[in-house]
């Protein structure tokens, strides 16, 4: 299908206040967020990184951890239907016996259709309880390739790159960004929007969690590096609408994947 004739998507970011949350009660929230939406409303909801548990939680992350069909998995596949949408999140995942910060997708029939390792592990903390990802993770929404990154993977040129060259649109990525950092997702994010041509959809929280102060500025970013939504401070649902034609139209007036051949010749 030809940019031209594809539907745009509709997405939408669940910028997550932190708490002090169980699971089962996360879920609950993000099903009143979209209950707001109300059903067929848009393609693709991103939640946050390690959203099933929250990120600054020490040891308990361990306790949480689970496969993509465990509890929370099967929950979120269940709005999934409920609400005609694809849903991605962030969450510990357990699988025989090891862990991993990982970000499963469910799409709208409730099927797992993509479950992303975060490739790197920028501290002890992670260091400590996941084992690295090996691997990147395309999946297709409404006819368009998804690439899947966490966190720390979106902030290397390498990576989005990787998606790019491997056929993605879009790169979505759930992250749990702090306010220090706030570079990353003003900066840095709209700048790996725009080397590549594609479309990011970054998932922040906002809040405190511990010593943690989150940014929130969740953000969907066009092809051309704009900003197409981006959140405030606070608990929200961002929205956007992804039109295809702007890919094209980015890599025309920019060619850095045609041309990429090229420099690297020298």
């Amino acid at each position: 299908m030809n940019a031209g004739a594809r539907r745009a998507l509709r997405v939408a970011v669940f910028q997550y206040q932190a708490r002090d949350e169980q699971p089962k009660d996360r879920l609950n929230r993000l099903a009143a967020a979209l209950k707001n939406l109300g059903r067929d409303a848009v393609d693709l909801v991103v939640c946050p990184e390690l959203f099933l548990s929250g990120y600054n939680i020490g040891s308990r992350v361990a306790d949480l951890a689970e496969p993509p069909d465990g509890p929370f998995g099967n929950g979120i596949a269940a709005l999934a239907r409920e609400y005609g949408t694809a849903i991605l999140y962030g969450y510990p995942e357990l699988d025989n016996g090891r862990r991993h910060n990982a970000a499963a997708c469910f799409d709208s029939s409730g099927h797992l259709i993509a479950n992303h390792r975060k490739l790197g592990l920028p501290n002890e903390y992670e260091r400590s309880h996941f084992a690295c990802g090996d691997g990147f993770t395309f999946c297709e929404i409404g006819g368009w390739k998804i690439g899947v990154l966490v966190c720390y993977d979106i902030e290397f040129p390498e990576t989005v790159r990787a998606c790019a060259l491997g056929g993605a649109e879009i790169v979505v990525a759930p992250t749990a960004l702090k306010a220090e950092w706030s570079f990353v997702a003003r900066r840095m994010i709209p700048t790996r929007a725009f080397e590549n041509g594609v479309f990011v959809v970054y998932a922040n929280y906002a809040g405190q969690e511990g010593a943690f102060t989150y940014l929130g500025e969740s953000c969907v970013i066009g092809p051309d590096g704009s900003d197409l939504a981006r959140g405030g401070s606070g608990e929200e649902m961002l929205l956007a609408t992804l039109d295809a034609s702007l890919i094209a139209a980015a890599r025309t007036k920019l060619p850095y994947l045609k041309d990429r051949a090229a420099i690297l010749r020298v």
